[in-house]
């Protein structure tokens, strides 16, 4: 039973640990409601990483929207999901409206558009199972809420009953037993959270006070409370030093709530100095935080300016020497970079950016609707460069297993450069087009460079054969006209030279000359036969351009000679004294009659080549 005759209280006289300053009460009472609202949603932190949602596609955003709803807990998805739903509509809204722009376009009627998605169905329902979700988990929150409410009324009746019916001896384990089980208690609806704590507050205080408790008890609590109570107003004066505010009120309110669920009273003596120590810590970060609210309010402005000239300067943009596609695309890049500038600006509070925001879109729009109007044109020449596209893929495609290797690179090396020459095809085309002319002409030229390969190698070995017959040709013992036919077929039959190593035909030929010298032959037989050799070994490589080119030469060569020896025999008729004991006649003669062998061995080299019929 009480010792005093204090009268029941049934319902609690409210007391604020205040000191009746209306300003710190007023800063109080926001930190403390802020304080109320967080409890309520303790367990919806948003703790999921934002992602670049607006770089993504739609099947990307879909398949987002699908691994939150599988991974989180629905009550931490609004964020995330809000900014998916922000990108998805946006993006589906222009597929859209390019959707419906072609079918108008084909000659369609608007009344007769229709278009459906299986992604958008998909879409639907996975936005329709989180909004169940987050139905059941709000309605389910809200109960828990009450049931909470419900629990903490009922401990503050037992409380109120203990203090009016205590027993001495057990009172103060029953007192420490119902702090423990309010501590238990999860949140309440935020409406009621300060005034069901002010009224525990309320009685826990009675019980103190009202009460004959063991003193060692008491004093020991009111001690321990009081230098909790003195560590929560240090780091509560110490937030001052914090720069983020934002951080520092984050703080502030934890320390509230710890001072008002965790700590007790203190005596009766410090109560009022220890509450107005922490109320004017409290006010000083309030304070800070409406200064910092106030001067972001003036750099909003300053933002809605900068963000208005953006919208402005886009609105402006001269597109009307935009010709060729390359222009838009550089005016499409020059844009872009407007928009991120007006985005790099930084975020406005919903209020102040809607205003703003429709200046952006009207002036965005504006450029779109220009450019759009420039591709509708170019869609037709778009499907004239697809159909010249498809034309070289045929030809690729029915090339690409030849063997005719010098023909067909030359005209597989033309495609490529022809296919570069075109321009863009429709966009929904480009990819699988492009794969099959890679395909294909990739296929051809990776049995290309196999074939080559394999030639390298054989011609590898031929190098090395005929360097050892080099060196047998020096040594061996050659003496007969037929000796050397032997050898020179024999060098012909080892194969064609590379052209890195056609060196290795004039070390031959040095050796052969060796042997020649010894041989009783003529100097036109010698040539004759050196000549017939390399005919023969043109004709073995059904080289013909080479054996045309022989023939060329010879020609040019004969009349070279015939216009070298009409000029010797021209100069004969001038000279008075043409006796011939002069020397000077002698000489013109003997180069007349070098003109006339030379004549005769370069016919006789035509002739053969004549006779060939290649």
């Amino acid at each position: 039973m009480l010792e005093n005759n204090e009268e029941r209280v049934e319902q609690p006289i409210i007391k604020n640990e205040s000191n009746n300053n209306e300003e710190t009460e007023k800063a109080i009472n926001e930190v403390e409601d802020e304080v109320a609202n967080e409890a309520e949603k303790a367990d919806e932190k948003h703790e999921i990483p934002m992602l670049d949602y607006p770089s993504m596609e739609l099947e990307k955003l879909v398949d987002e929207l699908k691994k939150l709803l599988k991974s989180y807990p629905v009550q931490q998805l609004k964020s995330n999901v809000d900014a998916i739903k922000t990108a998805f509509n946006s993006k589906f809204g222009k597929l859209l409206a390019d959707k419906k722009e072609a079918f108008l376009a084909d000659g369609g009627n608007s009344i007769d558009f229709q278009f459906s998605s299986p992604l958008k169905t998909e879409y639907n329902k996975l936005l329709g199972e989180y909004k169940t979700k987050r139905d059941a988990y709000y309605s389910q929150l809200e109960s828990q809420l009450k049931d909470n409410l419900e629990r903490r009324n009922v401990l503050i009746e037992e409380l109120k009953a203990l203090i009016e019916n205590a027993d001495p001896k057990t009172m103060y384990n029953d007192f420490q037993e119902i702090q423990n089980r309010w501590k238990t208690i999860g949140a309440v609806p935020k409406t009621k959270y300060n005034d069901t704590w002010k009224t525990y507050h309320h009685h826990v205080e009675r019980f103190y006070d009202l009460l004959h408790l063991n003193k060692d008890f008491r004093e020991l609590d009111f001690k321990h409370n009081l230098e909790e109570k003195l560590k929560l107003i240090e780091r509560a004066e110490a937030l001052n030093e914090i720069e983020d505010v934002n951080v520092a009120f984050k703080e502030l309110q934890e320390l509230h709530r710890l001072w008002k669920e965790e700590v007790g009273p203190v005596a009766k003596e410090h109560r009022e100095e220890v509450w107005g120590k922490f109320s004017e810590a409290t006010k000083n970060i309030h304070d800070k935080r409406h200064q910092y609210f106030k001067e972001l309010k003036s750099k909003h402005q300053e933002m809605i300016d900068a963000k208005l000239a953006v919208a402005a300067e886009i609105r402006a943009y001269d597109t009307s020497k935009n010709q060729t596609h390359n222009d838009w695309q550089k005016s499409i890049a020059e844009i872009e970079k407007l928009r991120k500038k007006y985005f790099d600006i930084g975020k406005l509070p919903y209020s102040k950016s809607e205003a703003v925001w429709q200046e952006f879109k009207a002036a965005t729009k504006k450029f779109n609707t220009a450019k759009n109007a420039f591709y509708k044109q170019e869609k037709s020449s778009q499907n004239e460069n697809l159909k010249r596209k498809m034309e070289l893929i045929e030809l690729a495609e029915s090339l690409k297993d030849s063997e005719d290797w010098n023909e067909t690179t030359n005209t597989m090396k033309r495609i490529q450069a022809d296919w570069k020459k075109i321009g863009h095809v429709p966009r929904k085309f480009s990819d699988d087009i492009w794969k099959r002319f890679k395909n294909a002409c990739n296929h051809y030229f990776d049995r290309l460079h196999a074939q080559k390969n394999e030639q390298n190698k054989e011609q590898l070995a031929v190098v090395e054969a005929k360097k050892e017959f080099i060196e047998e040709v020096k040594s061996a013992e050659i003496t007969t006209e037929e000796d050397v036919e032997k050898t020179l077929g024999e060098w012909r039959d080892l194969g064609a030279l590379p052209r890195n190593a056609r060196y290795l035909d004039e070390k031959f030929n040095k050796a052969i000359d060796a042997h020649l010298d010894k041989l009783d032959m003529s100097r036109n037989d010698i040539e004759m036969m050196k000549f017939k050799s390399l005919v023969d070994t043109y004709l073995s490589q059904e080289d013909y351009r080479k054996l045309d080119s022989e023939q060329f030469f010879i020609r040019k060569k004969i009349d070279e000679t015939v216009r070298e020896m009409q000029q010797l025999e021209n100069n004969l008729s001038f000279i008075s004294n043409a006796t011939e004991g002069n020397p000077l006649v002698q000489n013109v003669r003997n180069g007349i009659q070098e003109f006339k062998d030379q004549l005769d061995l370069w016919q006789e080299k035509l002739d053969y080549l004549k006779r060939l019929n290649y």
